[in-house]
């Protein structure tokens, strides 16, 4: 094969193809086109390799069809223009799709956490159990508030933002077992109420609020958010509808995995006030209201935006081009 005359028998087609690939916007007739040219352009490629093998003109036809190949499936967004859509739409319709289940996991949390603190606080032998009174006496007066100042309040904020995070993702990682998130809500809210029972026993129940909640009210609700993300993947899997266990498994994790970047977030923010407001000799209505402060945004952006992306028609998972085609099903 000549492949000097091919080239210049085919060369105008190709550069037609390449300013078809090239081109912002195309109509239907030029998509036409562009597929037409696109077959032509690859049987040309086919038989120069046959008979020539690699070569320089084939190798520029090859990288005009990598062009055309490109705009013809598609090309991921910008992660600058995936941002907004991500920050926008996808988090908070995640978010929003879990507020009935954080609201149940806050009420029940409560509930275990106060019968905790109230079997603690009135019966000796469960506070015996925990250790000797004077060591007791010594972290319901001392020992407790120090927690919050004994070290600098960047490094404090920084270890408490991980700490919670890991739980949080542990918590919807682990979701699709079922007793991951149960068990990590179990036992912060026992802790929690051991905690305030230790300090109810010695009348300091007043020091254990007070130092709670400036950045309770945010971590707590992040916690809640994350065992209501694990426990929804773990119903996609018991309960998957329509769909196949794996497709509806899939679905919900890709959904809801992004909660995890959410809450990394949220998580941050609570960490800041525990670290730089709670320790501080400050007025308490002032640090409690930073605190609120704090979950309100949270909230505002969970409830009023996520309720607008999700009327947008958002559901959090990703686009179809992202997640790829999805299988039909019945229903």
């Amino acid at each position: 094969m000549d492949l000097d005359a091919l080239t210049s028998a085919r060369g105008q087609e190709w550069a037609r193809l390449d300013e078809l690939a090239a081109a912002r916007r195309l109509g239907g007739a030029e998509v036409d086109e562009l597929v037409t040219r696109y077959r032509a352009a690859s049987a040309d490629l086919a038989e120069m390799k046959t008979s020539a093998g690699r070569s320089v003109h084939a190798d520029h036809v090859s990288l005009i069809l990598s062009r055309a190949r490109l705009k013809l499936t598609g090309r991921p967004d910008n992660v600058l223009r995936q941002l907004p859509r991500f920050f926008l739409l996808q988090l908070p319709a995640a978010l929003y799709r879990l507020r009935w289940t954080t609201l149940v996991i806050a009420v029940l949390f409560a509930i275990v956490a106060f019968l905790a603190g109230s079997w603690v606080a009135r019966d000796p032998a469960a506070l015996a159990a925990l250790g000797s009174e004077a060591m007791l006496e010594q972290y319901a007066t001392e020992e407790f508030q120090q927690y919050y100042s004994e070290n600098p309040a960047a490094v404090f904020a920084g270890t408490v933002w991980t700490n919670n995070a890991w739980i949080a993702a542990q918590c919807i990682m682990f979701g699709v077992t079922g007793f991951w998130p149960i068990m990590v809500l179990m036992q912060n809210a026992v802790g929690i109420g051991t905690a305030g029972g230790v300090l109810f026993a010695f009348d300091r129940g007043d020091v254990f609020f007070l130092y709670i909640a400036p950045h309770g009210l945010l971590e707590l609700t992040s916690i809640f958010v994350a065992g209501a993300a694990g426990l929804h993947i773990f119903w996609a899997w018991v309960a998957p509808g329509p769909r196949t266990r794996t497709d509806s498994l899939a679905r919900a994790g890709r959904s809801l995995a992004t909660v995890v970047v959410g809450l990394i977030l949220a998580l941050a923010l609570s960490g800041v006030v525990e670290g730089f407001v709670t320790p501080q000799p400050w007025p308490w209505t002032l640090k409690i209201g930073l605190g609120a402060l704090a979950l309100g945004v949270f909230l505002f952006y969970m409830l009023v935006i996520g309720r607008r992306a999700t009327r947008a028609g958002e559901t959090g998972d990703l686009t179809e081009y992202e997640a790829g085609t999805p299988r039909l099903v019945a229903g």
